[in-house]
């Protein structure tokens, strides 16, 4: 009777399992569905792994704020931070809802997108020592 009760528990378990992580892949689908539908790239020199960084970080901290108060300046700065530790300096970053800009940046490092009505602009700049004379 007991060997009979451990399997039927085992296969309830198993199937409990797999009904949670049916539900967190359903879960991940709709979220990267909800992400792929707001992210609108605008302009790009950048890889896709770097890119994906980016909409990510975005994304995860504007979704993390109230959409009445949204800070534009604390994402540039955690945008920028978070790049300069990653792939190293100098990179810029400018977020608003409405600003023009003309900027020169390093191969590969250019990326300007929306995420509903904020628009990002994250590039990189070589830095190069000064010489003193």
């Amino acid at each position: 009777m007991e060997e009979g009760a451990e399997k039927e528990l085992e296969k309830r378990s198993k199937f409990l399992k797999s009904l949670i992580q049916n539900k967190k892949t359903i879960e991940q689908q709709e979220q990267q569905q909800h992400f792929n539908n707001n992210v609108k790239v605008r302009a790009c020199d950048m890889p896709l792994n770097l890119q994906n960084h980016a909409f990510r970080c975005a994304f995860d901290l504007l979704d993390s704020m109230p959409s009445k108060n949204r800070d534009t300046k604390r994402l540039a700065l955690t945008l920028k931070k978070e790049f300069d530790s990653t792939y190293g300096p100098a990179w810029h970053c400018i977020v608003g809802t409405s600003f023009g800009s003309y900027v020169t940046h390093s191969v590969g490092g250019f990326l300007y997108f929306s995420i509903n009505k904020v628009h990002i602009l994250l590039f990189k700049t070589a830095v190069e020592p000064l010489h003193h004379s």
